[in-house]
């Protein structure tokens, strides 16, 4: 069965027509935006402008300026969301404060069970993830942060369900009816055709009950117990869930083993809500014209490749990230708060919320309709297939721009051991070059990346590597003695930078800087290798070392944007 055709670029959430005040080019932006995260990340311009049904020209103006602030780039004839797309997610989560207040309590909940847990919150007809502690174990949960599932597909939708009225089982069943497959819902298994069958039965028990079973609805093996976190008002603000497989526990078995545990995990998430589930208004950022100044200053400099229109109303979605900041509750910000954070005039900001709220991104809070917030939808602007990214696969778009730059072959590499091991390569092309792959091994102790990464370690963790490690010469240059090394070690602690010298081969020179993650923490090294007779250290120093340490903060800003609220694998 074919998917469901895709709708309008100008339609909105529900399908309707945009109102009068609603911003074109920004509706048009984000329906580009969608067509990318729907195709995990990446599409020829060819393909968007089918997809999307807009004009090639209007395609290449939205490319170039989402380019321009660095949330896609182009490789060829393909737009690439980039990490930094995931500010826009990073809002939604940091303003609703949910990961913030209650992921610890469900990392803590998961490591008591030692099952996997999430958290969940209601977006129309579906459920999306906000939180996951996972357990890794050959069969387990693979959702992301930011996956949407069908309601009837899972325990938490049936939690939400049960306070649906008419209206909501109405668009419901037109989904379904629309839908049977669930193919407008790529992160869930096709094929399960009977979860609706049940769903209003299992709402109603959900209602009486107060928890939801997943018996194996989303896929064959997989069972979870879930309950809702409620505002004072009784409302779900999400649903926690403890997820297993059948290798481990029947529905039955799961629910007798943790439910009392969960009960007890929901009421501290309760308590530590407090009055944030309902939502009240959050502190206005401090005014920024940055985001504005900015703007302006890129239509100065690409004219009509920029379109402004669009980088505007993805700012005012991040203005409310700040404001969270701010504050300890839910953001929701009135329209003046939003043009103060933005440096937008009041009539600019409030046409972009306008559109927003009708593309279902923002929505007004139930209490007083003049505060705004935003929706769990943000998330579907890539935030799922992002926070899947590695670490080599953020790493290599900049390690192909820094060979570009200084046409020598640039690696990335982390401790593995007491050795490093290669987790991304670009290579340049010569006829003698330095011929490394991915997944190749060095003795930590006489390469440029491996010192980096020793001189990053805490004192007695670096100890207890050189320690054991018997310093061999591997070739006539090679340090071996322990004091020499020890002071290299802290030289390269104090200059940021390492250079070996014909240490690890002969004729090979490299030269290595650390690259930190949110915390400081060293967890990997990047590094420019190069034939010794082709230049001198001082040229490394001097010519390499700053494109070198550019491309490390580089790889870093988008460490700090990928990792705030998701673990980045090191491969």
């Amino acid at each position: 069965m074919s998917s469901p055709p895709s709708p309008s670029p100008t339609a909105g959430a529900a399908g309707a027509a945009p109102p009068p005040e609603a911003v074109g080019p920004l509706i048009r932006g984000l329906a580009v935006l969608r067509e990318l995260a729907a195709a995990d990340g990446r599409r020829s311009v060819g393909d968007l402008v089918r997809a999307t049904r807009l004009a090639r020209s209007t395609v290449d103006r939205v490319i170039s300026t989402l380019s321009r602030t660095g949330y896609l780039r182009v490789e060829g004839r393909d737009a690439v969301l980039t990490p930094r797309l995931m500010e826009l997610g990073n809002a939604y989560l940091s303003s609703c404060r949910l990961p913030d207040l209650l992921g610890p309590l469900a990392d803590a909940l998961a490591d008591g069970l030692d099952e996997s847990v999430s958290i969940a919150v209601p977006d129309g007809d579906g459920v999306r993830f906000v939180h996951q502690a996972t357990r890794r174990r050959a069969m387990s949960l693979t959702f992301r942060i930011g996956d949407l599932l069908p309601a009837e597909r899972g325990a938490p939708g049936a939690l939400f369900a049960a306070r649906w009225g008419e209206e909501d089982w109405r668009r419901w069943r037109g989904r379904r009816a629309a839908d049977p497959r669930d193919a407008g819902f790529p992160a869930v298994p096709h094929g399960r055709t009977d979860a609706a069958a049940s769903f209003e039965e299992r709402a109603a028990a959900a209602r009486e009950q107060g928890w939801s079973a997943d018996d194996q609805l989303i896929e064959p093996g997989l069972v979870a117990v879930a309950m809702a976190v409620r505002d004072t008002g009784g409302a779900p603000v999400c649903a926690v869930s403890v997820v297993s497989h059948t290798s481990r526990h029947s529905a039955r078995s799961l629910r007798e083993a943790v439910l009392p545990r969960l009960r007890d995990a929901v009421e501290a998430m309760a308590d530590a809500l407090g009055p944030v589930g309902e939502g009240r208004p959050a502190a206005p950022p401090a005014p920024g014209s940055a985001p504005a100044s900015w703007t302006r200053a890129s239509k100065q400099e690409l004219g009509p490749e920029f379109v402004e229109s669009l980088a505007r109303g993805l700012t005012v979605l991040t203005a409310f990230d700040s404001a969270a900041g701010a504050h300890g509750g839910r953001a929701e910000l009135p329209l003046t708060a939003v043009a103060e954070a933005t440096g937008l005039a009041r009539a600019t900001a409030r046409r972009a919320l306008i559109t927003l709220e009708h593309l279902g991104y923002v929505e007004r809070a139930p209490r007083d309709p003049r505060l705004h917030r935003l929706t769990p939808r943000v998330l579907e602007l890539g935030f799922a297939h992002l926070s899947g990214l590695t670490l080599p696969q953020i790493t290599q778009p900049h390690l192909v721009e820094l060979v570009g730059r200084v046409h020598d072959s640039a690696s990335m590499a982390v401790l593995s051991g007491d050795d490093i091991q290669y987790v991304a390569r670009v290579p340049t092309v010569r006829i003698m070059s330095v011929n490394i792959t991915v997944g190749t091994r060095f003795p930590a102790y006489a390469t440029a990346m491996g010192r980096v990464l020793l001189a990053g370690l805490p004192g007695p963790e670096r100890a207890g590597i050189l320690a054991r490690t018997e310093l061999q010469p591997l070739t006539r240059h090679t340090v071996t003695s322990a004091a020499r090394l020890g002071e290299i070690l802290d030289r390269a602690g104090e200059d940021g930078y390492v250079l070996v010298d014909e240490e690890l081969e002969e004729g090979l020179r490299s030269i290595a800087v650390p690259v930190h993650d949110r915390t400081g923490r060293v967890v990997a090294a990047v590094n420019v290798s190069l034939h010794a007779a082709r230049s001198t250290p001082e040229h490394a120093r001097e010519d390499l070392l700053p494109p070198l340490r550019e491309t490390a903060a580089r790889i870093e800003a988008d460490m700090q944007v990928a990792g705030r609220y998701g673990r980045i694998a090191a491969g």
